[in-house]
């Protein structure tokens, strides 16, 4: 059994990564946040410490390092902010633990090469959370691209629309300089679907960019993308909120649905089972998805020109 210490355990994602330890077999030690609304910690570890302030959660996992009675934390699953996954990463790997870090990895890409000097001084590793790699539909998706060449690259829209209330700009999501913007934020795991299944990447076009939206044109070797990303009610189409929705998800490929909203709740835990059986996605499988956003967070955008996303109409006119 392993030990596992937890950042970000009010967080939204938590519950996901203290489902994923305990349907593996392990063990939830310790556990941090700044806010204390964390009652759901009885339903999976209930003996776990918790702790409010970083400080004393760092005293607690290096006095359980020194103790040295099978207590050490052996990994420590990062789901807090955005822009604290670089430190928070950096404490698990001088903690002589692994690090099992939500997306995105970093904001930046050169954050990528300072956490690969940390592993090698450190001998650890960071290990990601990059599930839709593992989702069957996506898997099916990559192999048939890798085993029927083209010679004409696939036609792909990628929309996806996932309402939030006013709350959203209020926190730390709304601020670019922490969640690194909507491209990041609700985005990154998506690029790198792309990438996973398409190949490098080779053009990036921004067409538009607010606080709630964002949209562009991707061209992979394998594949040309349109993009379209928002958090906005009012893009999700009139039929779909007539059945009362107010989320909405569609990646065409040559025009075809490819349909993968199910499958989605287990994804963790087999993020884990990976991990735990050395299998884990490095830092180096982030790289390209990393870039991918940062490049769109500081693009200028082009405005309805070249290759735009149909639902950018309804925004723009």
């Amino acid at each position: 059994m392993k030990n596992f210490a937890l950042v970000g355990a009010a967080g939204y994602i938590a519950p996901r990564h203290m489902k994923a330890i305990q349907a593996t077999g392990h063990n939830l030690v310790a556990a941090l946040d700044t806010n204390d609304s964390v009652g759901i910690i009885d339903s999976y570890f209930p003996d776990a410490d918790f702790f409010t302030e970083f400080e004393r959660f760092d005293r607690h996992v290096d006095l359980l390092r020194r103790l040295n009675d099978g207590r050490k934390i052996d990994y420590v699953s990062i789901a807090s902010p955005n822009y604290l996954h670089d430190s928070h990463m950096r404490f698990a790997l001088r903690s002589g633990a692994e690090a099992i870090c939500e997306k995105p990895l970093v904001l930046n890409p050169w954050n990528i090469d300072g956490l690969q000097d940390m592993e090698r001084d450190t001998g650890q590793k960071v290990n990601t959370i990059l599930q839709l790699r593992l989702h069957p539909a996506i898997i099916a998706l990559h192999d048939e691209v890798q085993s029927q060449p083209r010679d004409r690259k696939y036609e792909v829209d990628l929309t996806y629309i996932t309402s939030r209330g006013h709350w959203y700009l209020q926190s730390w999501k709304g601020d670019e300089k922490k969640s690194g913007g909507i491209a990041t934020n609700i985005g990154v795991h998506f690029y790198d679907m792309l990438h996973f299944i398409f190949g490098d990447l080779q053009e990036n076009v921004v067409h538009y960019s607010s606080p709630t939206k964002a949209s562009g044109y991707l061209e992979y070797a394998n594949a040309r993308v349109r993009w379209f990303l928002s958090v906005d009610v009012n893009d999700v189409p009139q039929v779909v909120r007539n059945d009362g929705q107010r989320t909405y998800r569609s990646i065409t490929v040559e025009g075809e649905e490819i349909e993968f909203s199910g499958g989605f709740t287990d994804l963790h835990t087999r993020s884990y089972e990976e991990i735990l059986a050395g299998r884990g996605f490095g830092l180096e499988e982030n790289r390209v998805a990393i870039e991918t956003v940062a490049a769109i967070r500081t693009a200028t955008p082009q405005g309805m020109t070249g290759e735009y996303h149909p639902f950018l109409k309804n925004v723009l006119n």
